[in-house]
């Protein structure tokens, strides 16, 4: 186990980055925070710096998170960084066009706690 994860967080709210955040105080593991507010913040972001997950919103001005899923995917050296789509689009098709476009996993806001804990479980970069 490396000396702490590298967490991306990326939407517009500021309030729902904090609420993203909080998930990981009861995580046994050293968490490191890096917000963007936006895809194209989020690309500058991950190009700067060494990312061991994204958390993305859908919704977001400039640059959405489905288009910036669709260009971190594009370079061979993202093909790995698991990327979880945390958004209020809840519809089937959603789901789908995330995963097909390479999102790890989807999470729908209201954030599901335990739910959330489960999906961050099987990435093996926590201790929970």
């Amino acid at each position: 186990m490396s000396a702490g994860v590298t967490i991306l967080i990326v939407d517009d709210s500021r309030i729902m980055r904090n609420t993203v955040k909080g998930v990981f105080s009861n995580v046994d593991t050293t968490c490191f925070f890096i917000e963007a507010k936006d895809g194209e913040e989020a690309l500058s972001l991950l190009y700067a710096q060494t990312v061991d997950l994204v958390l993305l919103d859908w919704n977001m001005p400039r640059l959405s998170g489905i288009e910036f899923l669709k260009q971190v995917r594009a370079m061979e050296q993202y093909k790995d960084l698991p990327i979880i789509m945390v958004t209020s689009e809840a519809a089937k098709f959603n789901v789908i066009e995330a995963l097909k476009h390479g999102a790890t996993d989807y999470i729908t806001k209201p954030i599901k706690l335990d739910l959330f804990k489960s999906k961050l479980a099987k990435l093996r970069l926590f201790r929970i």
